[in-house]
């Protein structure tokens, strides 16, 4: 070594990464990245898979299910029978005509009355009273009346001798014209209050049955059917009984006025009581599909009762095919005897009219065919509209 040579230390090299290794933590973030992503879209698919399937359960759920039956062909129907409620030929409240209290009544419920007969009176002190000052105040318009009519002639007298003005005297021919209004208003207002007083007394209007008696003695009478008081008397005309039935629209051209009809009641066991269709509405209610008609029978010895429950039958001048059902098909509600039938997917439920009862099974003379799917032990909480599920195996 020559003396001009220098020693110098070593120095640390600076180390370099290879791209690989940029390269390999690249790929490692990104699979990182891909593998969070798949989880979370694979997390979030499945709660989504999942309230689906809850909500379609639940609505599947909801569906009710149902077992259904098909009628049976019955006999060929000759008669219908209807239900009906027997009413008064002519049934009327009674109301006072006049205010004040009653005094006495005569008759009481079930008692027979002829028309014209008495059947109460009225106290009637303030009418009374009035008819009184009535009566006073047409004879001061009478009087007043005769003073005008002596003064307009002697002022007539007068003018001829031209003893005063004509004015004067078409003065007091005005004043005399206006007294005699005087005159008929007060007597007309006498004349009214006298009819008033005349409805003290309250008569029958026609013969008949008392039904109810709605007073007392003493009991304050309010004139009018709107007052605050009430009807004094019901009174009924039994003689002859009304009653209505809904004739179903299959059999609305057998029923014609002047046709022949039957009643039955359950107090009469076996017996019939002749009958006649005197009017209908001629028009189907679109509501039930049923005729209005009016069917008349003769009470002379009041043996039917207005208000009873009868069973009208109607005699078919062509036969109607009936048919069979269970009567656990049946649905007894306040609209009447239904059933519910499966169309569309849906329950609808419709009106029967049953004919003869054969222990479990009933004949429908309308409201079904044989085509009709007719559920089986509907629940009660079934209406019109609701989706149903027929069940495998039902329908036979």
């Amino acid at each position: 070594m020559t003396s001009h040579e220098t020693i110098t230390p070593d120095k640390p090299v600076p180390s370099r990464l290879s791209p690989i290794f940029w390269i390999a933590i690249a790929v490692f973030l990104c699979a990182l990245a891909a593998a969070l992503w798949y989880g979370i879209s694979k997390g979030i698919a499945f709660r989504v898979h999942a309230a689906t399937a809850l909500k379609e359960q639940t609505l599947d759920m909801a569906v009710q299910e149902v077992s259904v039956v098909h009628a049976k062909r019955g006999a060929m129907a000759e008669e219908v029978v209807l239900p009906g409620n027997a009413q008064a030929y002519v049934a009327t409240p009674i109301y006072a005509r006049t205010n004040g209290y009653l005094k006495t009544w005569y008759f009481d419920i079930g008692a027979h009355v002829k028309a014209g007969q008495l059947l109460a009176e009225i106290e009637t002190p303030e009418v009374d009273r009035q008819l009184d000052q009535a009566r006073a105040d047409l004879a001061t318009a009478q009087a007043n009346y005769e003073l005008s009519q002596t003064t307009a002639a002697r002022y007539q007298s007068l003018f001829k001798t031209d003893a005063v003005a004509k004015q004067d005297v078409e003065d007091r021919v005005g004043d005399l014209q206006a007294k005699k209004a005087m005159v008929d208003s007060a007597t007309f207002n006498v004349k009214r209050l006298e009819e008033t007083q005349h409805f003290q007394k309250v008569y029958a209007p026609f013969d008949g049955i008392i039904t109810a008696r709605n007073i007392d003695i003493g009991a304050l009478i309010n004139a009018g059917a709107n007052a605050p008081g009430k009807e004094l008397f019901d009174i009924a005309s039994t003689k002859q009984l009304r009653v209505y039935i809904n004739v179903p629209q299959a059999y609305s051209r057998d029923v014609r006025p002047g046709g022949h009809a039957e009643l039955t009641v359950d107090e009469f066991p076996g017996r019939r009581f002749p009958g006649n269709i005197v009017r209908s509405s001629d028009s189907i209610d679109p509501s039930s599909r049923t005729l209005l008609t009016e069917v008349d029978v003769d009470n002379p010895t009041n043996e039917l009762l207005p208000g009873a429950f009868v069973s009208v039958h109607l005699k078919l001048s062509s036969k109607v095919s009936a048919v069979i059902v269970p009567v656990n098909a049946l649905i007894f509600r306040a609209q009447g005897i239904q059933a519910a039938v499966v169309r569309d997917g849906k329950a609808d439920l419709v009106a029967l009219t049953l004919g003869r009862d054969y222990g479990t099974e009933v004949e429908v003379l309308s409201g079904l065919t044989q085509q009709d799917q007719i559920i089986e032990n509907p629940s009660d909480s079934l209406t019109s509209g609701v989706e149903v599920r027929v069940t495998q195996g039902s329908g036979k």
